[in-house]
Parts: C-alpha cells; structure tokens; sequence
C-alpha cells in the first residue's frame, strides 16, 4: 500500500512542490497550505507522515505537532526549518519529531527520512498488534508500565532461538509469557511442551525429558522418545528448574549446548532442535550458592532473562485483570448470578497483597462468581483474609523446630486440601522438603 505523506507549508507552492517530488517517488502526497487545515486533514485521512515548516502563522509546526500526537499519535512527523531555527527544531524532536531537516535540502534526502519514517511507523504498528494478541491469547495483560517492559522483551526476543530464564515469584503468569514467547516466534506451529521439574522423581524425570529405549529399566516394556524429541523444531518449557535434581543438570546442559542427546540405556546419540525456555521462583543465584543449581547451567540458560514482577508492583493491571477473570468465569459458569464487584469487594481486592499473584486473583474471582447470592459479588463471597494476620501466640510445652514443621506442614497442607504441589510453592521449598517435613506424621 503506498504510503500517504501530508506537507504542510504557508508558502503553498514550496509545499505543493514537494508534494509532486515525493509523488515521482511512489509516495501519495498531498499539500496544504496552514497548519489549521493540516489538522483538519489528519483527523479526517489515515496519514503516515506530516513533514511540516517549522514557522507558520497561526498554527505553527511545532503547535502542529503537539496537535498531531494529541488525537494520532503514532503518525510520524518531519520537520523543516531555516538554519537559524536550528534550536526549535531541537525542540520539536524532544517533543516526539522523528527528524528535522535544514533548508535548503535536496528532494532525495527528503524521501530517504519519509520512507524511513513510514517503515518506523509500521513497526510500531506491528508491535501494537503483537502486544495486543500476546495479552488476549495468552492472559497477559501489559498496562502497568512494568508489563509493558516485559512484553516489549518478549517481542524483541521471540525469533531468537537462544535459551530464555524466566524468574518471578508464584504464580506471577511465567508460564503464560513462556507461551507467548513460543507463539511470537517462527517456532509457532511447532509444538510447545512444559514441564514441571519438581513433578517427578529422577529417574522418571530423565526418561521423561530425554526418553529410554526398550529394557532400559524395570518397567520400560518400549521405547520412549522423551519430551525433548516430542518437542522437536518447537518450544520446552521446564518449569520449576531449581528443583530439577543436580545429577541430571549435566545431561540438560549437553543437549543445550550440542543440540544432542541420549536416551537411557541407548547406543546412539539423535539430534533435537528445540529452544529452552526455563522457569522458577527462586533465585537462581541462591540455588547455585546452596548447591542445587549447576553454575555452568545457568550461564548457559541465562542468556536472555526476564523477570515477571509480583502483582502488588503493578496494580495498574488489576482492573483490567478483574475484567478479564470475571467474563471467563461468568462463561464457565453461566447459571451465576453475579453480574459485578461491589464497591467494597473492589476496595478489598485493591487493599490485598497478593501473595498467589496472578494465579490468587483468578481464583479469588471465580470463587466470587460461584457463591455470588445477588448480582454484587460481596467482600464475603471473596473469601481474603480480613487484614494482617494477628500475631502468633504460643503456649503449653516447648517443642522441636521438627516438630513445629510437621505440625504447621500438615496444616498447611489442609489449607490447600491435600494438594502438596500448591503447598510447597506456598511454603517456599521444594517438594522433597515437604516430604521430609511430612514424613513423621
């Protein structure tokens, strides 16, 4: 489509001849001859660029471009100015220009910072769209100016086919921008695997990742090719890394860095192309100075890192998040009769820290939905704690610290119903923690 280009000057025949020599260059230009009726123009026409004269009457080129940016503010504008208004056109590129061109200037010039100028915008254009489909297909939503960091790193670093770290506390959506990144790149239509490292035991955690052959094991009846074959050409997301047991991070770190691996109890080694992106809550810096996480691992996984900040950092995305989680419950549960927040209920969710994050939110919401008697959503129909938790008190006879984990372990995990995963995140340690803590009850 060809580009639609806007010169603006109050010498109408400079801008009309401009106009006609960005025309023999593939350009649909049009002159105008006041930055009023420039103005009029733009609010009306889809334009690309305005190259405009810096001085005019009534409407001058930088009032112009304030206007501009006020109701379009992705079209691009140049601005042209005498040698002696230099300083001006200095403001103007502080105050959003793309470029500035002193007169007198040749015709060629002109056209090289226009087509440049359209290919920026289309870019920017690009981005938008992409940042759109990456928050509706993927549950992110980038309001907060912290979001929008992230997912201008997700665009950026989606084709490349390096190893990604995404840290962030529970429950934060690391899983969900692992997805975008996989759906951002040329690797789309491929599969996309995840995996939870701290979910299996180590054995069944290397034939699950890197597959076994017939008789490999007791049990193995048939070969097996693993995720990393399964996954082929595509994405592997391994959750939870700094759970993933220390004897196995040398075989992960080889595929990594050869593109090779080896089933259990095979012969031969097979090729994979599939691009890491890997996943946890902690540090991975403590993990590597506690001895659970292979230093030369994380160099190689840490070659683009991006860090998913907790939900209390960036309220801004609490709305639109109420939004979202509400209309997707209402759907799953259409014989509720909630059809909003109550005020109060609102204030609440605004006043909570959030220690789920995002994953606590969608599922404060749906609970909001399910036990709604009215069409308000009541602070009780949430069920978040009232405020801080009073202060712990303590009586009877001193105890173990085992016994104390073995008693606040078990409590803990009736508070998540049964569900030793849920409760281990919430605890903070791992799943063989938890077990040990377990283990005498």
């Amino acid at each position: 489509m060809t580009a639609r280009v806007l010169v603006v000057d109050d010498k109408l025949a400079m801008a009309e001849t401009l106009a006609d020599g960005l025309g023999d260059h593939e350009l649909d230009a049009t002159a105008c001859g006041s930055g009023r009726a420039a103005l009029d123009l733009v609010a009306m026409r889809d334009i690309d660029v305005v190259v405009t004269d810096l001085r005019m009457p009534e409407l001058d080129g930088l009032a112009l471009l304030e206007a501009i940016h006020a109701i379009k503010p992705d079209i691009q504008v140049i601005v042209m100015t005498a040698f002696g208004a230099i300083d001006s056109a200095v403001e103007a590129i502080r105050k959003g220009a793309y470029h500035y061109l002193t007169k007198p200037f040749k015709l060629d010039e002109l056209v090289i910072f226009v087509n440049r100028a359209v290919a920026e915008r289309a870019l920017r254009r690009e981005a938008a769209v992409l940042r759109k489909q990456l928050g509706a297909h993927h549950g992110l939503v980038a309001h907060s100016a912290a979001m929008q960091r992230v997912l201008g790193i997700v665009e950026r670093v989606a084709s490349a086919s390096v190893p990604v770290l995404i840290t962030g506390e529970t429950g934060t959506g690391k899983g969900a921008v692992a997805r975008a990144l996989h759906a951002a790149s040329a690797r789309a239509t491929a599969p996309f695997i995840a995996l939870n490292c701290a979910a299996l035991p180590e054995q069944l955690l290397e034939s699950e990742l890197f597959g076994h052959v017939k008789g490999a094991f007791t049990g193995a009846t048939h070969d097996h090719p693993g995720l990393f074959v399964a996954a082929d050409h595509g994405t592997l997301l391994l959750d939870e890394l700094a759970e993933m047991p220390i004897a196995l991070q040398p075989k992960l770190l080889r595929v990594l860095e050869t593109g090779t691996l080896r089933p259990v109890g095979a012969t031969r080694e097979r090729d994979v192309d599939v691009r890491v992106i890997a996943a946890t809550h902690r540090d991975p810096r403590a993990a590597v100075a506690a001895g659970t996480l292979r230093e030369d691992l994380l160099y190689r996984l840490n070659v683009l890192a991006i860090e998913i900040p907790p939900l209390r950092d960036r309220r801004d995305d609490i709305p639109p998040m109420l939004d979202h989680f509400f209309a997707d419950a209402v759907a799953r549960h259409p014989s509720s009769t909630a059809r909003c927040f109550s005020r109060a209920a609102i204030k609440r969710m605004f006043d909570h820290t959030w220690p789920g994050n995002v994953r606590e939110l969608a599922h404060v919401v749906e609970r909001g939905v399910l036990l709604a008697t009215g069409q308000e959503i009541s602070v009780e129909d949430l069920g978040l704690d009232p405020g801080a938790a009073p202060p712990m008190q303590f009586s009877g006879d001193v105890t173990t610290m085992n016994e104390i984990q073995r008693r606040y372990a078990r409590w803990a995990l009736d508070r998540f119903g049964g569900h030793k995963t849920r409760t281990a995140e919430r605890l903070d340690i791992d799943a063989k923690t938890l077990n040990r803590w377990l283990a005498d009850d």
